[in-house]
């Protein structure tokens, strides 16, 4: 099955009418949620990881997993964007793990003399990626329940309704999460 509308009346398709089609392997209706909502989930990627390569490789799996899972998914509110976000986001923690396991591996090496490289001058005059590294580091340190409520609604940009019904929780919840969290991370970041 092909997508058979131009692009222009794509727009107007909601999110879930195309992700039936695509749940019936219409890759076209697929192509137009793809080019919807691709830059979202790198932005968001994005401000999770703080790297511009890690962002392009959470998007590109989390949307490789969307092609694999389009007959199982239910969307929030007729979006596809908050699951897209929970998928980068557990793709994201994964990825973590694994780079805290290979880096406790490569502790284990002893280190050999290192000679100064001008990309680390480079690097270093990034502030503004610095200072996103700073938040992420300090993200990662809050309790699961309130560091889900940031990396939905404060990088994620979704609403706190569905931030809500995304996590199955009333919306005084999620708001007294982004509270707390916020004061944290206010807390934190101003520490460093």
């Amino acid at each position: 099955m092909q997508w058979t509308g131009a692009m222009s009346s794509a727009d107007d398709v909601e999110d879930g009418d195309l992700w039936g089609r695509a749940a019936r392997d219409d890759a076209g209706a697929f192509g137009v949620l793809f080019e919807r909502h691709v830059q979202a989930v790198w932005n968001h990627a994005y401000r999770l990881t703080g790297s511009w390569s890690a962002a392009e490789d959470l998007t590109s799996n989390t949307f490789l997993i969307a092609w694999r899972k389009r007959a199982e998914v239910v969307l929030v509110r007729d979006s596809l964007r908050p699951w897209l976000y929970t998928v980068a986001g557990n793709l994201a923690r994964t990825e973590r793990r694994g780079a805290s396991r290979r880096l406790r591996l490569l502790r284990r090496i002893p280190e050999p003399d290192v000679v100064s490289d001008h990309a680390d001058a480079v690097a270093d005059q990034l502030d503004g990626e610095a200072r996103l590294k700073q938040v992420i580091d300090a993200v990662r340190t809050l309790p699961r329940a309130q560091r889900q409520v940031v990396e939905l609604c404060l990088l994620g940009d979704l609403s706190i309704a569905d931030a809500a019904a995304l996590l199955k929780v009333a919306e005084v919840t999620v708001r007294s999460h982004l509270s707390r969290a916020k004061a944290q991370l206010r807390d934190l970041v101003e520490e460093k």
